[in-house]
């Protein structure tokens, strides 16, 4: 295992940090043994067979053409659950985990919720609430029929029942059914920061979940904050994932449109991430 440690280090040193080398190490480890991490780290003598050897060679290779491992392996986890990803959906990230673990302490133990995760993705929001907040009723909106398939297929594997829907959120009509949660981690990167993104990211994620227009990078905190007026319940809450830099326009934003007790918290890394509110 040191052996290709070193190996895969060498391979790819001027392409990505040390720790995350590192990482892409263990992962294709387990992935090729079907070992856990701490199996490994316990005999620090594993080898690998010549068809386990090529298999992971074989990964390197593609983690040179910035192939995402998270695609190679072809799931990742998220908030302690296992998620399927691939080309029609966004990686889930740890910024996000924190938004979940956000509703979920708020929410925790109060019962019959009706949530609704607007732009699902994999699904890794809308599965992870209704693990941990079980008495939920949770719906999830998507645009694209590739997301909404695979988000089905982790919520089956994850023994969970979430409502998937097809809906586009920027033409939604009103609908008779209020929730108490609205959350969502929409499109918020301006497309002129496309040329600042790494090509791991920008060659093998969705850009229609990346991306919106320069002129309006609010455009979805505004569409989804405005349907939600009148589709949440009173005092219902509206829990967001934002762009590091548009924080107190978010927070500005909510505010003029009528929301109240409006927090922004900032990410692990001291950036401004997620903005909550209710509903006025």
């Amino acid at each position: 295992m040191q052996a290709f440690i070193e190996q895969i280090n060498q391979e790819l040193q001027d392409l990505y940090p040390s720790t995350e080398i590192k990482s892409f190490a263990w992962l294709i480890a387990e992935n090729v043994t079907g070992l856990t991490r701490t199996q490994v780290m316990v005999n620090k003598n594993t080898t690998f067979s010549d068809a386990q050897r090529q298999i992971a060679l074989g990964f390197v290779e593609q983690l040179k053409n910035y192939v995402p491992i998270q695609h190679l392996l072809g799931e990742t986890e998220f908030y302690g659950l296992m998620f399927k990803v691939n080309e029609n959906v966004l990686i889930p990230r740890p910024e996000t985990e924190e938004l979940v673990d956000w509703v979920i302490t708020d929410n925790k133990g109060k019962p019959s919720l009706k949530i609704l995760d607007i732009g699902t993705g994999s699904g890794c929001i809308a599965i992870s609430l209704k693990k941990h907040l079980p008495t939920s009723d949770i719906t999830a909106f998507d645009i694209s029929d590739g997301a909404l398939s695979l988000a089905q297929q982790n919520a089956k594997s994850n023994d969970c029942e979430v409502t998937f829907e097809k809906t586009d959120i920027l033409t939604a009509p009103a609908i008779v059914q209020q929730w108490d949660i609205i959350v969502s981690n929409p499109p918020y990167i301006p497309n002129k920061e496309k040329a600042e993104i790494l090509p791991n990211v920008i060659d093998h994620e969705p850009h229609l979940a990346l991306f919106v227009p320069d002129h309006d990078p609010l455009l979805f905190y505004r569409q989804i904050a405005i349907w939600g007026k009148n589709q949440l319940s009173p005092n219902g809450k509206i829990y967001f994932e934002i762009h590091r830099d548009f924080g107190q326009q978010t927070v500005n934003l909510l505010s003029e449109l009528g929301y109240h007790q409006v927090v922004l918290r900032k990410d692990i890394s001291g950036n401004d991430r997620m903005v909550m509110a209710v509903n006025g």
